[in-house]
């Protein structure tokens, strides 16, 4: 797993969490909720797939060392 694509996620997963944090938080303003909940949905999606690249890689090592040992 590439430090800076584990940083790009932790950055990310905390971006988000402060997002979701504002909707429960006292400065919440149903007019630029929107906006907010977009923001938080777009960083939803790009942390799945950035998790999804991440699988496959540990997938694709796992095959390489499990081909190695036989």
């Amino acid at each position: 797993m590439s430090q800076k694509k584990q940083l790009s996620i932790k950055s990310k997963t905390e971006e988000l969490s402060k997002l979701v944090n504002w909707f429960n938080g006292d400065e919440f303003d149903i007019e630029i909720a929107i906006d907010k909940f977009k923001q938080a949905e777009k960083l939803a999606e790009e942390i799945e797939q950035d998790l999804l690249s991440l699988k496959n890689e540990v997938r694709q090592i796992q095959q390489k060392f499990d081909g190695s040992v036989q």
